[in-house]
């Protein structure tokens, strides 16, 4: 497919970031301090003691999914990214519905973090001077505000910001990791990346550890997020791939180490009760128990990780609104780019009202950790289907379209090995119990299958009308609208 120039008025900052900032975005996405300390110890409530081989399963299947939008990243550069390579891998209808699963989930990300910040932040408070622990919503406004200019004025400053805010937030927890492996002392031990301690009722040996993927995959999803920012990075074919996949794979092996520092030292036997300790903030008591004061570096590494996730997520969300916006699937008029910021200012200015109406909504029905599980089962269910779909285009694209490119391993083994590993979570997530090992999740994470069918329903009665009255809006998910 031709590629073609943008029209004036809708262009991105070209080559206004490099690697090391490219990079950030999908690290910072990932949310690590945040994804270590509420993502994947949710799992603990279903895999136990066997949380670290959740985390390893995870690591596998995104890293196979890092590895397959790299390969295509080397051919499609564009702002659309997942959207892009499923439509020119598969179709422009698979393309398509990509974009609009990614609508909904990409601008969820944000708010899932709102709700976090608030949350830590009033117990913390709470905890130190007795303020009232149901004030979590203020905070959350605030970092919403936050985000909200670091996105409108411009890509520099959010990416700069980012990478400064990700050293941080890893440096702290891989610290706290390391020191509580030594403290943990002859209670070290490897069965813990084994099934011997998924011992939950329920959820006992797989069953667990797959319930348990779920929340562990949530903390991988944005190691993508590099992918939308293709046209304003140097080099773009070069810089995506290496961003996605070492940002995959480095943070993988940190939530390795730190899930394991955690169950060491808490216990495998008792880690089914550690979602529920330190006040339901469980790394909280984890710094006060081994560093004292020191804790205080935990809770600002946490709060910072919810900041740059946030602000990660709504720089990919605004730029798929952009992009989708550019070929009419959603209003042309967050298409639009500030005259001097060159940010997407009008879908920045979207992300904040449904990033503030998700996270107060949702947050004051079902209280801030519920609403967190639900959001993020519903983001995590999303996802694994565009990240299903992606690997399977990485197959249909190299021998369609590069079959002189086209390499058994690079571009078959290793995308079937990672929708291999990424089926059982999306089952469990969607409650389809078609195997044993496929356990029912509570109330309001049971009703994610309910909101994705519907969700991807009205996508399909959307794209049929599309192709009824304007076909060329879905062949454009195909477009890569970068100059040559």
């Amino acid at each position: 497919m031709a590629v073609e120039a943008p029209r004036a008025g809708t262009t991105l900052a070209r080559g206004a970031i490099g690697l090391r900032e490219v990079l950030f975005q999908s690290i910072t996405h990932m949310a690590p301090a945040v994804a270590v300390a509420f993502s994947i110890i949710v799992g603990a409530n279903f895999a136990g003691g066997a949380l670290p081989l959740s985390v390893v399963i995870a690591l596998v299947a995104c890293l196979c999914v890092a590895y397959c939008i790299g390969e295509l990243a080397r051919h499609l550069p564009s702002a659309g990214g997942m959207y892009t390579y499923t439509a020119r891998g598969l179709h422009p209808s698979v393309g398509f519905l990509v974009a609009w699963g990614y609508a909904l989930v990409e601008p969820l990300v944000a708010p899932l973090l709102y709700i976090i910040f608030g949350f830590v932040m009033a117990g913390t408070l709470n905890a130190e001077f007795g303020w009232s622990a149901d004030l979590w919503w203020p905070w959350s406004v605030g970092a919403a505000v936050v985000v909200f200019l670091l996105g409108y004025f411009g890509i520099r400053i959010s990416a700069g910001a980012g990478t400064i805010l990700g050293v941080f937030e890893i440096a702290v927890f891989a610290a706290l990791a390391l020191w509580l492996i030594v403290k943990a002392g002859s209670d070290n031990d490897l069965s813990v990346f084994g099934t011997g301690h998924a011992t939950v009722e329920g959820f006992e040996g797989l069953s667990g550890v797959f319930a348990a993927s779920i929340y562990s995959i949530l903390a991988f999803i944005g190691f993508e997020a590099a992918a939308p920012l293709a046209e304003e990075a140097k080099d773009p074919r070069r810089t995506i791939r290496q961003a996605v996949v070492w940002s995959c794979l480095l943070i993988g092996l940190f939530y390795v180490l730190t899930t394991y520092g955690a169950t060491v030292f808490f216990g495998p036997e008792r880690m089914a009760e550690f979602p529920a300790s330190g006040g339901g903030n469980p790394w909280d008591g984890l710094a006060r128990a081994v560093w004292g004061a020191g804790w205080v570096l935990a809770f600002l590494a946490v709060q910072n990780s919810a900041i740059a996730n946030s602000n990660a997520a709504a720089t990919a969300a605004t730029r798929t609104w952009f992009a989708m916006g550019r070929i009419r699937l959603l209003p042309a008029m967050l298409a639009a780019t500030h005259p001097r910021w060159k940010s997407p200012h009008v879908a920045v200015w979207a992300q904040l009202v449904v990033g503030l109406a998700a996270s107060l909504i949702l947050g004051f029905v079902y209280d801030p950790i519920p609403a967190f599980i639900f959001i993020a089962t519903v983001i995590t269910a999303v996802v694994i289907l565009i990240y299903i779909a992606v690997a399977l285009s990485t197959i249909v694209f190299y021998l369609r379209e590069r079959r002189g490119d086209f390499n058994a391993f690079k571009h078959l083994v290793v995308p079937v090995v990672g929708i291999l590993f990424f089926i059982p979570g999306w089952l469990t997530a969607m409650g389809i119990p078609v195997f044993d090992f496929i356990a029912e999740l509570a109330p309001p994470a049971s009703y994610t299958g309910l909101v994705v069918l519907v969700w991807m329903a009205i996508g399909v009665v959307y794209l049929n009308a599309l192709y009824s009255t304007n076909r060329q809006r879905v062949e454009d998910t195909g477009k890569v609208f970068i100059e040559a």
